[in-house]
């Protein structure tokens, strides 16, 4: 059995200082504030300034060291927040329980929850720079975000006139030897209704179906690997044979970000007692050909259902059901466009990451997420348009704008001068396919000039997250040595 790992016996000891007790205190997306004030409190004892914004973004600031007190002002800025998720069967309470990780063939693993490297790597270097008394660096404005990871309001909602610096360091990508430039744009399509719930039939057998065993992984960095999708495996079973089996929907139930690709799904249905031996055919069947569609690529998929006791008593009205299961089988998903100007890149895709069907009424959630703004904009209406035709209600969140590449920053050059110092290599410069707070950050402060950078992170938003200690430790040289190249 793997035992948890004192992790600030790695180093560099005081990043993972800060990492060990970001592992230790609750950093749900929109319950931020336990962290919030304890790195606050931590950052007064410090003598450092400090300031909470109107929405709830902590900002740090620490004086430029001497001789440095000319140069641009630097804000290095990270998020709070991290994804929650657990695997079936693991007992873990993120609201309070701590993250426990493992040391693991140079790898930091938490094995059965997300870690929260994303983003407490990069919290955690941003506030060892505060921390540092041999570090060379301009003035220092350290900006932690809430709620990157369930609709960047601390970045929407940022104040505006209270950052001074010129330059600004995301910490929050996730491939070390890169230096980011651009990001994709997002917008949430969302479903919040009732539904019409009938009394069951007598004399029916209860069954639970579920989907299981998928990687799942992050919505947009992972979207490319053609994962498998817990909520539309699912639906497009039910939506194909749940009519022909003489079944009825009592609830369904996938997915618990809009961001993470849904590793499972479950369904419970009502059915004759003489159709269950055709279910577990057809389900077999059903998995024998998404296995086939996913082979080599999610290659654990289970479809599976079992009896279970007969305790409720309601099904979704029978139209209903047709209605929702045949939009929710028809509803795009995945890869939906590939950039035609930068290669390799995903222009557009959606993920249906949270599905809840029951008698309390229907929530659905699909991130679309996209290079170009205008096909953003385009897909998530056709998105809508599909459950509107259909009668469903569904409503369009504010569009989140991407990050449009600038290769002539001098920010940018300061790191790769820095990446050339240090070890002697020329990173790569990339766009993601994800959403990055700069974007949104320059709506605000349309003059700083931004790139991102990070350590090797693996797994991010899914259980077995895992960050390559080595290129932490990479990270922190060279984040220190940018900071001591930094230009008037």
């Amino acid at each position: 059995m793997n035992t948890p790992v004192d992790l600030t016996q790695l180093e560099p000891q005081n990043v993972w200082t800060h990492f060990a007790t970001l592992c230790q205190i609750p950093r749900q997306s929109k319950h931020e504030q336990q962290l919030r004030q304890h790195l606050q409190d931590w950052a007064i004892t410090k003598g450092l300034e400090t300031y909470v914004d109107q929405i709830g973004n902590l900002i740090i600031r620490k004086p430029a060291t001497q001789g440095m007190e000319h140069v641009a002002g630097v804000i290095l800025q990270g998020h709070l927040d991290m994804v929650t998720q657990a695997n079936r069967g693991t007992e873990h309470d993120f609201s309070q329980d701590p993250i426990q990780p493992i040391l693991k063939d140079g790898w930091l693993i938490a094995e059965n929850t997300t870690l929260g490297a994303d983003n407490g790597i990069g919290v955690a270097l941003a506030l060892a720079v505060l921390d540092a008394k041999e570090i060379s660096h301009g003035p220092i404005e350290v900006l932690l975000t809430i709620d990157e990871e369930a609709g960047m309001s601390g970045a929407r909602f940022l104040e505006k006139g209270v950052l001074h610096g010129k330059w600004l360091f995301n910490i929050d990508t996730e491939e070390w030897g890169q230096l980011y430039l651009g990001c994709a744009g997002s917008q949430d399509v969302e479903i919040h209704q009732p539904l019409d719930y009938v009394d069951l039939p007598q004399h029916l057998q209860h069954v639970e179906i579920q989907v299981l065993g998928l990687k799942g992984g992050h919505s947009g960095v992972d979207i490319h690997l053609g994962r498998g999708n817990a909520n539309v495996i699912l639906a497009q079973f039910l939506n194909e044979n749940l009519d022909a089996l003489g079944g009825y929907l009592i609830e369904f139930s996938g997915g618990t970000a809009r961001n993470a690709l849904p590793r499972e799904a479950t369904a419970k249905i009502a059915l004759p007692d003489t159709a269950f031996a055709a279910l577990q055919l057809r389900l077999l069947q059903a998995q024998q050909h998404w296995q086939d569609m996913l082979k080599g690529i999610d290659d654990a998929l289970q479809l599976s259902c079992h009896i279970v006791e007969n305790t409720a008593t309601q099904m979704l009205e029978k139209s209903q059901q047709t209605i929702w299961l045949n939009a929710l089988a028809h509803c795009p998903y995945g890869v939906i466009q590939m950039s035609q100007s930068l290669e390799n890149v995903v222009e557009t895709s959606n993920n249906i990451g949270v599905v809840r069907l029951n008698n309390t009424g229907a929530d659905v959630s699909i991130m679309v997420r996209s290079m170009v703004n205008h096909a953003l904009s385009a897909h998530a209406e056709q998105i809508q348009r599909l459950f509107n035709n259909d009668g469903i209600s569904a409503t369009l969140a504010p569009l989140v704008s991407g990050w449009t590449p600038n290769p002539n920053s001098a920010a940018l050059h300061c790191l790769q001068d820095a990446y050339q110092q240090r070890f002697n290599i020329e990173p790569d410069l990339k766009v993601i396919h994800a959403g990055l707070e700069c974007g949104i950050i320059a709506e605000h402060y349309p003059h700083l000039e931004m790139v991102s950078f990070g350590p090797d992170i693996q797994g991010a938003h899914a259980p077995g997250e895992r960050v390559n200690v080595e290129t932490v430790e990479k990270c922190w040289k060279l984040l220190t040595a940018a900071l001591a190249r930094v230009t008037a």
